[in-house]
C-alpha cells in the first residue's frame, strides 16, 4: 500500500524568528528531509493568507493576538499577521527539500475563512481537493509531520482518518505552539479519531 509523507506548513514565518514562530520549529527540517525518500510521496502544504484575512488580529477592531472569536464556521483564535501571500515568511524554510515534493497545497488564501487542515477549510466542508488527489495516484496511508503539531497537523490528520486514510503523526517531526493546553486537547481528539501517534 503506496504511503505519503504530508509536511505540514514548514515555512518561515513558523520558525524562529517569523511572525508566529513555533519554539524549536526549524529543528525538525532536518528529520523531515531525511524521511521524505522513505514514502512513495511528498506533498508540501504552505499557509497562504491574503493581507486582509479574517483570523488575523490586526483585522479585527481591538483584537488580540490568541484570542478567540466566533466567526460564521465557529471558533476562531485570533494570530498575529504570518504567511501573507508573497512575503518573505510566507516562504519554505530555505533548508526544506522542496525539490522532493510531488504537490504543493496552498491554504488560507479565502480571506473570510481560515484553514488549518489540509483537506478543508475551517467550515469542514470546502476541500482544498488533496484527498481527490491522492485517491486518484492510490495512496491509502498518510503520515504527518510539521507545523504546528496541535492545530494544523492534527486538524490535518483527523480529517484525514474522517476520509478513511490510514493516519499516523511522527510526533519527533512536529512542532506545537500549545496554547493554554491545545497540545493535549490535540492528541486526545485525534486518538479518538483514530489517528496513531508515533
Amino acid at each position: 500500500m503506496s504511503e505519503a509523507l504530508i509536511v505540514i506548513d514548514m515555512q518561515k514565518d513558523f520558525c524562529p524568528g517569523g511572525a508566529l514562530a513555533v519554539t524549536d520549529g526549524d529543528a525538525v527540517v532536518g528529520p523531515i528531509n531525511a524521511m521524505m525518500a522513505d514514502f512513495d510521496a511528498v506533498i508540501l502544504t504552505q499557509d497562504w493568507h491574503p493581507a486582509d484575512h479574517a483570523s488575523f488580529a490586526g483585522n479585527h477592531a481591538g483584537g488580540q493576538p490568541f484570542a478567540t472569536v466566533q466567526m460564521p464556521y465557529g471558533p476562531q483564535v485570533l494570530w498575529p499577521a504570518h504567511c501573507v501571500i508573497g512575503t518573505g515568511g510566507a516562504a519554505f524554510h530555505p533548508d526544506l527539500d522542496i525539490d522532493r515534493a510531488d504537490l504543493v497545497i496552498r491554504k488560507g488564501f479565502r480571506s473570510g475563512i481560515d484553514s488549518y487542515s489540509a483537506f478543508y477549510e475551517n467550515d469542514h466542508q470546502t476541500p482544498t481537493g488533496l484527498a481527490g488527489y491522492l485517491r486518484d495516484r492510490g495512496i491509502a496511508k498518510l503520515a504527518f509531520v510539521g507545523l504546528a503539531h496541535d492545530f494544523c497537523v492534527a486538524w490535518s490528520a483527523m480529517d484525514a482518518a474522517r476520509l478513511g486514510f490510514e493516519a499516523r503523526v511522527i510526533e519527533d517531526a512536529c512542532r506545537a505552539i500549545d496554547l493554554d493546553g491545545s497540545l493535549a486537547a490535540a492528541r486526545d481528539a485525534m486518538r479518538q479519531a483514530g489517528v496513531a501517534l508515533d
